[in-house]
């Protein structure tokens, strides 16, 4: 599949509100760099839920062109540590194992819905459960479930003085989605 196909395929599965716009770009490169690199755009952002999606490009697929495993781990830490850090008050939190099961393929040109949602909120761990759809592309819904994860992370961690900031971004744009 060439660029020019996959690029229509994902034109063509994404609702005209949720086409990328040089906002939602910026918004992603503040909240996370590597998510923001891959295309990865965010849809709800709470310390109880976190959605988005991310367009299959061939940045973020295996030689076989279909999604890397490795990328369906790193949106699973991301947003588990996005939604952990805000269900904390903004405390510091630090990720301690990931577990990952992968189900079926999501392919050049599909679309990965992702939602991380918390299992356990305590005063000094938390576990999330994060899981990858692929897009129906005739209705925009979730399609087959491709992956789910277990993120825990310690919680409540001092954040030294020169990252006291690091929140910043979350606090910003989770009132506007």
């Amino acid at each position: 599949m060439d660029d020019a196909t996959v690029a229509s395929r994902q034109r063509q599965q994404q609702p005209a509100s949720l086409a990328t716009t040089k906002d939602s770009r910026a918004m992603m490169a503040e909240l996370d760099a590597p998510l923001h690199a891959l295309g990865f755009e965010m849809e709800e952002l709470s310390p109880s839920r976190l959605t988005g999606r991310l367009p299959v490009t061939h940045i973020c697929c295996q030689p076989f062109k279909v999604l890397h495993g490795g990328v369906s781990a790193l949106v699973a830490e991301a947003l588990a540590s996005m939604g952990a850090h805000m269900a904390s008050g903004y405390s510091r939190v630090a990720g301690v194992q990931l577990s990952i099961n992968h189900f079926r393929s999501a392919a050049l040109g599909d679309t990965v819905l992702a939602q991380a949602v918390p299992v356990h909120v305590g005063r000094s761990t938390q576990v999330w459960e994060v899981k990858l759809w692929k897009m129906d592309p005739s209705t925009g819904e979730k399609g087959p479930q491709i992956a789910e994860s277990r993120v825990t992370l310690l919680s409540n961690l001092s954040l030294p003085e020169e990252h006291k900031r690091a929140g910043d971004a979350l606090k910003k744009y989770a009132s506007k989605l």
